[in-house]
C-alpha cells in the first residue's frame, strides 16, 4: 500500500522536473539567440560607422592634399606631403602597436560579455 502512495506523489514531483528542464532549456536557447542577435548587431553597426568614417577621412583627406597643391602650387607637393604625414602616422602605430592592442582587445571582450 506504501509503495502505491510514493509512486502517485513521484509521478507528479517527475513531471514538475521535466518541465522544468525543459523551461530552463528554451530559457537558455532564448538567451543564446538574444545574445547572438545582439553581437551581430553591434557588429554591422560598427562596421557602418567604420565605413562611413573611412570615407570621409578619404575625402578630408583629398580635400587636404588638393589645398596643400594650391599652397604649394604643385599637385605631387600636396599629395606627397599628406602621404609622408600619414606615413609617419604609421611608424607611430607600429611603435605604439603593444599599447595599442591591450585596450581593442578589452573592448571586444566587453563587447562579447556585454549582459
Amino acid at each position: 500500500m506504501e509503495d502505491k502512495k510514493e509512486t502517485t506523489n513521484a509521478r507528479p514531483i517527475v513531471d514538475q522536473l521535466k518541465e522544468y528542464a525543459e523551461t530552463r532549456f528554451t530559457l537558455a536557447k532564448y538567451k543564446a539567440i538574444e545574445k547572438g542577435t545582439s553581437i551581430a548587431a553591434s557588429i554591422i553597426i560598427d562596421v557602418i560607422v567604420v565605413l562611413i568614417a573611412s570615407v570621409t577621412f578619404l575625402f578630408a583627406s583629398f580635400t587636404l592634399a588638393l589645398f596643400l597643391a594650391d599652397v604649394f602650387h604643385s599637385y605631387w607637393k600636396g599629395f606627397g606631403t599628406v602621404a609622408a604625414f600619414y606615413l609617419i602616422i604609421v611608424f607611430i602605430i607600429l611603435a605604439a602597436k603593444n599599447s595599442f592592442e591591450r585596450p581593442i582587445i578589452n573592448g571586444f571582450i566587453k563587447k562579447f560579455f556585454k549582459s
